[in-house]
């Protein structure tokens, strides 16, 4: 019953097919405001989960624009190509994340994240 407003990034778990494109299945996620942290409000939706992510290394690449699932697809290759095949890092799933809400219509970021294994 209490609104939190926007909350950044919204990072969304990819899983990608051999080609690259996402699979059907995704996982959103939302940070939750540091006020409610220690507390958090319990979902009144099954299909809403608490987790807490653990600290994490990443390697990172960033992008501007309104960025669809091609954007991500094609900074994620390009990030891959540019680790090579020494960097060791989960290559089942990546995260896309969005930092703007949908209204702001310059100086958008988004970056995708491989989680460093």
């Amino acid at each position: 019953g209490v609104g939190m407003g926007m909350t950044a990034p919204v990072s969304i778990t990819a899983f990608p097919a051999e080609d690259g494109s996402f699979q059907q299945k995704v996982k959103v996620s939302l940070r939750i405001p540091s006020q409610f942290q220690d507390s958090p409000p319990c979902p009144t939706d099954e299909s809403i989960k608490i987790e807490e992510r653990q600290g994490m290394t990443i390697y990172s690449t960033q992008f501007g624009g309104y960025a669809k699932e091609a954007d991500y697809v094609s900074y994620a290759a390009k990030l891959k190509a540019a680790l090579g095949s020494d960097a060791a890092y989960q290559k089942d799933s990546y995260l896309c994340n969005g930092y703007d809400p949908p209204m702001k219509p310059y100086g958008r970021r988004n970056e995708v994240w491989f989680v460093k294994e």
